[in-house]
């Protein structure tokens, strides 16, 4: 009798647990852990980095379900990206690139909304760098400009703004803040393309765009900073280290995504190969690339 019931016990925890692993993931875990091999652990942090000065938990797959964080649904899907300011044609390209990666990134539709002014910012809200430049109060922006700008059927709401962009008085700049509650985030391309575009500096200033943008909305769908592997969602401080930043998700941040948008991982990874071959983002392009060699995709 003992024997019987430790068998039905046994096999009524082996059912529940099979009922508690996600379908999407456990048919894919042999991605996950083929590509595992190729995330990059994070070293102590040194002085300068964000790390240094930001102690920083982390978040593991099972805290960000715990989280609950914000899904898609039948009635909102899309991402939406709104220019703010005036653009020229060649940042207008670099817009239209970075929805286009962004759509295979996060396998969402993603829509470029018509540009608004940012004349309506208040001079309370703005000031005057000494090398004449204008920067934006970002809090401003995304409370003002961008709060309720959200369509119906939007999922998140990601601002770009042509000015530079400031969080408070006593910091210099920021490349982007998000609110995980508004679903709404700014970026600002001003000091991705090194004060101006060209077409000498244009895949850089894509490139860095498609890491802040990706990272800024990865904030709206609930994800903190990545603390253990080099990744998208890492944390900060200067033009140096986002682009020390790679434009991939650690192992573990890609199950938290595939979790929330349940969709095909090495067809993913396919499409942003392609992307980023199309486009001759080298740096990116061999990142990705050790990934599909891994699989032999």
């Amino acid at each position: 009798m003992r024997i019987f019931i430790f068998i039905v016990a046994a096999f009524l925890l082996s059912c529940t647990g099979k009922k508690e692993k996600d379908p999407v993931l456990q048919a894919q875990s042999g991605y996950f852990d083929v590509i595992s091999e190729n995330d990059v652990p994070l070293g102590p942090p040194r002085e300068g980095e964000w790390l240094f000065t930001h102690k920083e938990k982390g978040q593991t797959f099972e805290q960000y379900i715990k989280a609950k964080p914000v899904r898609p649904t039948a009635e909102r899907s899309v991402i939406y990206l709104l220019p703010v300011g005036d653009f020229t044609p060649l940042q207008e390209k670099a817009i239209q690139l970075t929805r286009n990666y962004l759509e295979i990134f996060f396998q969402q539709k993603t829509v470029v909304l018509k540009a608004m002014s940012d004349k309506a910012v208040p001079a309370s809200a703005t000031r005057q760098k000494t090398d004449d430049n204008m920067q934006l109060l970002a809090p401003y922006v995304l409370d003002s400009l961008l709060l309720n700008k959200t369509p119906d059927d939007g999922i998140v709401l990601m601002g770009i703004s042509a000015k530079d962009l400031y969080p408070k008085e006593s910091w210099n700049y920021v490349f982007g803040i998000a609110s995980y509650v508004k679903r709404v985030g700014v970026s600002s391309m001003y000091r991705l393309q090194n004060k101006q575009l060209d077409t000498a500096n244009f895949k850089l200033c894509l490139s860095r765009m498609m890491n802040v943008c990706s990272h800024e909305i990865g904030h709206m769908l609930g994800f903190n900073h990545c603390i253990t592997a080099k990744c998208v969602m890492n944390g900060s401080n200067n033009l140096y280290e986002t682009d020390q930043s790679p434009n991939r998700l650690c192992t573990e941040c890609q199950k938290k995504l595939c979790w929330n948008f349940r969709y095909d991982s090495k067809r993913r990874l396919q499409q942003l190969t392609d992307f980023c071959r199309a486009h001759d983002l080298q740096r990116d392009l061999g990142v990705l690339e050790s990934d599909g060699n891994a699989l032999d995709l």
